[in-house]
């Protein structure tokens, strides 16, 4: 049942668990703490070796004293841009701490993120997780962690995982998020060991609570939410904030449900190192001071278990070793302008050998299927589409223990488009199952998992139902380039789209441009069955996140059958497929288009060589320069539309490198800028057909 805390008065007696503080070890990572936040707000700061500064005074005791009670090595954390106390309690040195924000070479991002948004592998103790800067952006991916630490104990029978927990941290402002409210969702309904520690100052920036939620107090809302246990407290207490922390922690570990503890804390500074408060009265800024934990902890040691003497000995102490600290990463050098582009995607060195990222997905655990052919063995009946999708699937599920596959009515149903149909029954509802409406959670989740060391496979029912999971979407593909190859989250997110009998604005978007533009993100889109099976299967087996996106006049589409080409083929990423061949003009396209392509051809009278591209990121450059070269001419026709599509990319990469091979101007056949319309007659007019395709071909080849 859910237990709830209340905040009760300062006592002397030790947490209820039974456990004795280390105090002096608190008040050191205390001190050194502030000190670190003394020497960046006085010093670092104004001399401008600091650019973001983010003080934690005031919440620092609460996370030093949650930090110290994760200590399962299978324990995941999601902290953000106020949470260095938390990492100094997890283990990360002083130097490291010190070397982030003043963005030397070796810190958690190499300089290439904020010094703030903190990252630590497992290395034998709790995962960090990669923080990200977008605020809620950390629920959804904790929650995954914690989906995973159930399906690696459960599931996979790692019994080092009984009792490991999923911890996020954020700030009172954080609980309007969507991320907090899908994340609470999913740790409810699926009874999750997640533990949210929401720190509550009263102000977002300068926004008051009582606008972030009613009344001001998250917790007092949530009392009536099942499945959830709830502590609340005041966290400049020492003694009370240690009671409500262990206590909280000790539900989620014993009970293996989701909790939420909130303790009040005096943010003792600004939003960031520029804010000047001045949005705070007098009397606000005068009670925070009088409520700092530092000296509260002060009280309550001195002289009962610490002699003043002592205490002025570990202020001193823990000055002088942020001190040497903060010098040695000053000593460090700046990250490598050279070195700033790599670790977009996964890599390999110059002998060959992968370079492979410290956690997440298989690859770092070498684990997953690896025999695989480039080479199709064709059965003799031709199958659609969405059966090569779901056999593929299948075959990956039975091959992979740790690939799960998830989305809205993808278990019994079998999905909205059928494409996992069967899949439940065979593998079980904790290997293939359905999730809450909520895409924020589907894709968060997905990361969690990816970065626990499962391979997960969500499912977005259609393009357009991607946009509310876009900051989980772009925040996934940096991972690798911003933790510097320390971390990254392969993962394959099916996505249908696009027209099918009819149109529409919500069902029938493509906007495949969307992922390619997002960084880190490989994008394939098949125009067929076989593509279908070795792509996915190539994505499955990838180490990068990948986008596969299904068009849904293609699943089932007569023109794009083909025989299955066996269980072990793959079509390596960016690898033009030639459809046709032809020496007068070179058209290049991918998804539905091909086929419409392939019909204009014929009956152009034009020999003209299609490309079906059938990956995005990376798309094949030089089969399209050796083409046109070939050719002098090119048509670029796709679904999406004309402005800023990607045939703007392929025809400005034509114009720099191939442009005294032409014969005739670059072209480009698309939508106009317009939502795809529902009327099958609007949707003709607006999606470049085989008509206009055999007009444009004739009219090219003719200058």
């Amino acid at each position: 049942m859910p237990a709830l805390a209340s905040a009760a008065s300062l006592d002397s007696h030790p947490p209820s668990s039974g456990r004795q503080t280390d105090w002096h070890r608190v008040t050191h990572l205390l001190q050194l703490s502030r000190a670190l936040d003394d020497i960046e707000e006085s010093r670092l700061l104004p001399e401008r070796q600091v650019l973001y500064q983010f003080s934690a005074r005031g919440h620092d005791l609460a996370q030093i004293l949650l930090g110290l009670e994760l200590t399962d090595p299978h324990d995941g954390v999601t902290v953000y841009y106020r949470s260095r106390p938390m990492m100094l309690a997890l283990g990360v040195g002083v130097e490291e701490a010190a070397a982030g924000p003043l963005a030397r070479a070796g810190s958690f991002s190499d300089g290439r993120d904020i010094g703030v948004v903190f990252n630590k592998p497992a290395r034998g103790g709790p995962t960090v997780l990669p923080a990200c800067g977008g605020v809620g952006a950390q629920y959804t991916p904790a929650a995954g962690w914690a989906q995973a630490i159930g399906y690696h104990s459960e599931t996979l029978g790692d019994a080092s995982y009984e009792r490991s927990i999923a911890v996020v941290l954020g700030g009172d402002a954080s609980v309007a998020t969507a991320g907090f409210w899908s994340a609470l969702t999913l740790a409810t309904t699926l009874r999750l060991p997640m533990l949210f520690y929401i720190e509550d100052n009263g102000f977002g920036i300068s926004v008051g609570s009582r606008l972030q939620t009613p009344g001001g107090n998250i917790a007092a809302n949530l009392r009536s939410f099942s499945g959830l246990a709830l502590f609340e407290g005041d966290g400049a207490y020492p003694q009370q904030a240690a009671e409500r922390v262990s206590e909280a922690v000790d539900y989620v570990r014993g009970q293996r449900a989701p909790a939420l503890l909130r303790l009040t804390v005096p943010r003792l500074c600004g939003h960031s190192g520029q804010d000047t408060q001045a949005y705070k009265s007098a009397e606000t800024l005068s009670r925070e001071r009088a409520n700092d934990p530092l000296q509260r902890l002060y009280r309550q040691l001195v002289p009962r278990q610490m002699s003043e003497a002592q205490w002025v000995l570990l202020a001193a102490e823990a000055r002088q070793e942020v001190e040497s600290a903060v010098a040695q990463a000053l000593a460090r050098a700046h990250p490598d302008p050279a070195q700033v582009t790599r670790y977009v995607f996964s890599e390999q060195s110059s002998d060959g050998r992968p370079e492979l990222q410290e956690q997440g997905g298989l690859a770092p655990l070498a684990l997953g299927p690896v025999r695989c052919s480039t080479r199709a063995v064709p059965e003799p009946n031709r199958i659609n589409m969405l059966t090569a999708i779901r056999r593929t699937l299948d075959v990956e599920l039975a091959l992979n223990p740790r690939m799960m596959v998830f989305g809205e009515d993808v278990g019994p149903k079998g999905g909205v488009h059928g494409a996992t149909l069967g899949l439940q029954e065979k593998y079980g509802a904790t290997r293939v199952f359905d999730t809450s409406l909520s895409e924020e959670g589907i894709i968060g989740r997905a990361v969690g998992m990816a970065l626990s060391g499962l391979l997960p496979v969500p499912e977005i029912q259609f393009r357009k139902y991607a946009d509310p999971a876009t900051e989980q979407l772009n925040d996934c593909g940096t991972i690798r380039w911003r933790t510097r190859n320390r971390f990254a989250a392969p993962m394959v997110v099916r996505m249908p789209g696009g027209f099918f009998k009819c149109g529409d604005p919500w069902h029938s978007q493509t906007n495949e441009v969307a992922w390619v533009h997002g960084i880190g993100w490989r994008v394939a889109v098949p125009s067929n069955a076989e593509d279908a099976t070795g792509l996915l299967r190539a994505a499955l087996r990838g180490n990068d996140p990948t986008v596969f996106f299904e068009h849904r006049a293609l699943l089932d589409g007569a023109w794009a059958r083909r025989p299955y080409p066996g269980d072990e083929y793959v079509v390596p990423f960016g690898v033009a497929r030639r459809v046709r061949e032809g020496g007068e003009l070179t058209v290049v396209s991918w998804g539905a288009m091909v086929e419409r392509c392939e019909l204009a051809a014929a009956a152009s009278g034009v020999e003209a060589e299609i490309l079906d591209l059938r990956t995005l990121s990376p798309w094949d450059r030089e089969a399209v320069l050796t083409s046109v070269r070939k050719t002098r001419r090119c048509l670029i026709v796709h679904e999406d539309n004309l402005t800023a599509g990607f045939g703007a990319e392929i025809a400005a990469t034509l114009a720099r490198e191939a442009f005294f091979s032409l014969d005739a101007p670059l072209e480009r056949l698309a939508m106009p800028d317009i939502p795809s319309p529902h009327s099958p007659v609007l949707l003709e007019a607006a999606v470049p057909g085989v008509e206009a395709i055999t007009r444009a071909i004739r009219t090219i080849a003719s200058i």
